[in-house]
């Protein structure tokens, strides 16, 4: 135990060092009280990489601890940039991102790094002084100079998910055609799948319901009205938000042959790798949202973990440990979804399934992966839900439909959240993720050869935030605007 807090207080001072003044104090801020929260970001943080377990969901914003942002944040900064109160609202968001995230990584920060300060012995009290000095930092900035709000707005930033470096290495303008040509040729192959499981779905599917007592879609209880922030941003309440996932999570049927076809919760053991308890059927969700032409639509995000993709054979580059598949549902203004699209927790996969009156626009690039479209979305009547069908094994999405209302096994639905602080036997807990936004132990052999995409790990699962979905081109899952670039979409003014 001694060697072990040894080599722990090595780490952190060497991080500390690295940290050195990295940290820019709040524009105009330079009373104690900021020095000593500055102080204490740099040691918090210092103390969280140096233990493994910073959070990579979203970014933080380089020279302003205390926010964090997203591509949502990133796409809205000329809306923040416009009023004080849009400002605020741009603020409350990034602030909320940081809580989120350091919530997480103070929770996950192991024993021997403990007490972090004399007066900060544990969890309780360093999740308190972070928040006031948050707090206190946020009440600056919103006051601060324009000439400070447009170092502050240009300074929030999302790396791009592709690495320039791989592609040049990799010699990308050649080799992208090649891979071009193997994508098209599975979507050709794909729609084919999909257009025999609308005649004819295999037989043998297991049916999976929403939790009893769910709204049903299309209810008064379905649409997204609620409170919009300066930003147009919706903003519901826990309840709000819980009553939207509720009332359109999707009916799931799976061909199933086999073990690694029964999805549940990922758990840690004494494995490298998390495992999926597949006792109970779990579902994860997560609210995401989409900017539309001035208008920005909720998006419900559904995930099921399979326990693995299993291996066709010794050259099998796809099969790996755990398999994630990742569904979304965009609403309309009036509760209507407006598209599904889908992909796997690779990011491999992307499909968009459009609504009735939801075009894709016109005369796009032929060169890169733009938006494949198999099918359309089935035309939801009020009160029906969709059913989304899983094939075995590749757990490729191979079919849509309108609910019926037959009955099913009831599955769970769990905050996504809940993926980022999983219990360890050790009673402490632990993130799905590593610090680089990747779930350890599910690496593909498909690494090996598609590197010159620029994707780092190819194939492996990954959090929200990190899903590069195309190999030819450049695309993110949850780019603001990634519907808005492909689609034209027919909103009420």
């Amino acid at each position: 135990m001694i060697a072990l807090r040894l080599r722990w207080a090595a780490a952190l001072l060497c991080a500390l060092l690295a940290a050195g003044c990295s940290t820019l104090p709040a524009p105009g801020a330079d009373d104690a009280a900021a020095d000593e929260c500055a102080r204490w970001f740099e040691r918090l943080d210092a103390a969280v990489d140096a233990a493994g377990v910073r959070d990579a969901q979203d970014e933080r914003v380089a020279g302003f601890a205390g926010l964090r942002i997203d591509r949502l944040g990133v796409a809205l900064r000329e809306r923040a940039a416009a009023s004080d109160a849009a400002f605020t609202a741009w603020l409350a968001h990034a602030a909320a991102l940081d809580a989120s995230g350091r919530a997480v990584e103070i929770g996950n920060l192991p024993r021997e790094a403990w007490p972090l300060a004399p007066d900060v012995p544990d969890i309780a009290a360093a999740q308190q002084r972070t928040s006031r000095c948050r707090d206190e930092r946020v009440a600056r900035w919103s006051r601060a100079a324009q000439s400070d709000r447009t170092r502050l707005l240009g300074a929030a930033q999302v790396p791009d998910r592709y690495a320039l470096s791989l592609r040049t290495l990799g010699l990308y303008p050649l080799v992208r055609w090649p891979f071009f040509a193997g994508v098209n040729g599975w979507q050709d192959a794909h729609t084919r799948v999909m257009a025999r499981w609308t005649n004819r779905p295999p037989a043998g599917l297991l049916r999976f319901v929403p939790p009893a007592g769910s709204s049903t879609a299309g209810s008064s209880t379905a649409g997204p009205a609620s409170r919009t922030d300066a930003l147009g941003v919706p903003r519901p309440t826990p309840e709000q938000a819980a009553r939207w996932l509720a009332a359109h999570a999707p009916v799931f049927e799976i061909e199933t042959t086999g073990a690694f076809d029964a999805f549940g919760s990922l758990q840690w053991g004494s494995s490298p790798t998390p495992r999926v308890h597949t006792a109970s059927a779990v579902v994860y969700q997560r609210l995401a949202y989409a900017q539309v032409g001035e208008t920005i639509l909720p998006q419900l995000v559904y995930t099921l973990w399979f326990p693995e993709r299993p291996r066709e054979g010794a050259f099998d580059l796809l099969g790996g440990a755990l398999d994630g598949v990742v569904v979304r549902l965009t609403l309309a203004p009036d509760g209507r979804v407006l598209l599904m699209d889908t992909i796997h927790a690779c990011g491999c996969y992307h499909l968009f399934f459009p609504a009735a009156g939801v075009t894709l626009r016109p005369d796009p690039p032929r060169n890169i992966e733009w938006a494949f479209v198999p099918g359309p979305l089935p035309a939801l009547r009020a009160g029906e839900r969709l059913v989304v069908r899983i094939a075995s094994r590749t757990h490729y999405v191979s079919g849509l439909a309108r609910d019926d209302g037959s009955a099913g096994r009831t599955y769970e639905l769990r905050p996504e959240d809940d993926l980022r602080r999983l219990p360890t036997s050790d009673g402490g807990t632990r993130s799905l993720y590593g610090p680089d936004g990747l779930v350890a132990g599910s690496e593909r052999s498909e690494r090996f050869l598609f590197w010159p995409m620029g994707i780092a790990s190819a194939g492996a699962m990954r959090q929200w935030g990190h899903h590069a979905t195309a190999f030819v081109g450049r695309r993110h899952f949850d780019d603001a605007d990634l519907l808005d670039r492909r689609f034209e979409f027919a909103l009420p003014d």
